[in-house]
């Protein structure tokens, strides 16, 4: 089923949202060049209609579904991004939708959420048990369920991103987008291979949640214990089952970033590109600022920034916390 995601479905899937979203602009970032060690773009998916590049699937998905079934209203599980993109995409549609959020989300990504007209359940568990919940909903009301990173429409959506990169730099060497669930990193990957086989696709993951990394090794899906990354928009403990053999298909390489790292990224897009980012977006740069990615001085490197919905106040503490001298 997942090798059945195409370029041409997010060809088609460009055209079906290019009216709703932004096509993000693409930033040179040379003052972060030194310490990365490469020429550094950035695809600041910050500046997206709702602070982060979800509303591409979310919308690709629901404007695929016949009346009768957007009228029955949507249900999904998120970290916060996924949620905000599907809300947006409901009340666009105008009809309603039901998010099963952690309890751990950041509280601003629950207030987006809504404010956007959704109804909102904290629950607390793991992905798969908020999941479960979703399918039991799901059944007990009726409502359409748009899985956040499972989906192939959804993927399709995401990759539309890789299009929109190799229109405004048709040179680009090497793209790193950072992995969670993976639906992201399937799409875009799908995009850019079938658009130049030669441009390198590289993951970056957090060293607390190395779920892909760890199974790429082993050959398989492993589930392993969530650790308590920074970036909770990457915390998922087994990779998910239909972006798996399109990121081993089409992925180059995973890195490992760790949290020390991602919050030196976070800082680097502050104070060196003038944009918030929140840790999940910040990974890339982390990993270029790590070393983790092997670069030359001339490589022309794209790094996804995949959302900004992050409180200031949270922002400020983590700065605070790791600038030189801070306690």
């Amino acid at each position: 089923m997942t090798e059945s995601l195409t370029l041409q479905d997010i060809l088609d899937a460009r055209e079906r949202i290019k009216s709703y979203i932004r096509h993000t602009p693409l930033l040179r970032a040379d003052k972060i060049d030194s310490a990365a060690r490469c020429q550094v773009w950035l695809k600041p998916e910050v500046l997206q209609v709702t602070g982060a590049f979800k509303i591409r699937g979310a919308l690709n998905a629901t404007l695929q579904l016949p009346p009768e079934r957007v009228a029955r209203g949507f249900i999904a599980s998120s970290s916060g991004n996924h949620a905000q993109g599907l809300s947006w995409a409901a009340r666009m549609l105008g009809t309603s939708v039901t998010l099963v959020l952690p309890t751990n989300t950041p509280p601003l990504k629950i207030a987006n959420t809504r404010a956007l007209g959704a109804e909102v359940i904290l629950f607390d568990g793991d992905t798969a048990a908020r999941w479960e919940q979703v399918y039991r909903i799901a059944e007990e009301r009726g409502l359409e369920t748009i899985h956040g990173f499972e989906d192939p429409r959804v993927m399709a959506g995401q990759g539309t991103i890789g299009c929109e990169i190799f229109a405004d730099l048709p040179d680009v060497d090497t793209v790193i987008v950072p992995l969670g669930g993976g639906g992201l990193i399937s799409g875009v990957a799908t995009a850019i291979k079938g658009l130049n086989p030669n441009v390198r696709v590289v993951a970056a993951e957090p060293a607390l949640t190395p779920k892909y990394y760890q199974s790429r090794i082993e050959g398989r899906r492993v589930s392993l214990p969530l650790g308590n990354t920074i970036a909770d928009g990457l915390r998922i403990s087994v990779p998910a089952q239909n972006p798996w053999p399109i990121i081993e298909r089409h992925v180059d390489e995973i890195v490992l970033v760790e949290d020390e790292h991602i919050v030196a990224g976070m800082h680097a897009i502050a104070r060196d590109a003038k944009l918030i980012a929140e840790p999940a977006a910040s990974i890339g740069i982390g990993a270029l600022l790590a070393g983790a990615v092997n670069v030359r001085p001339d490589e022309e490197v794209c790094v996804l920034l995949t959302g900004g919905n992050w409180d200031l106040v949270d922002l400020a503490e983590v700065y605070a916390r790791n600038l030189p001298g801070a306690p």
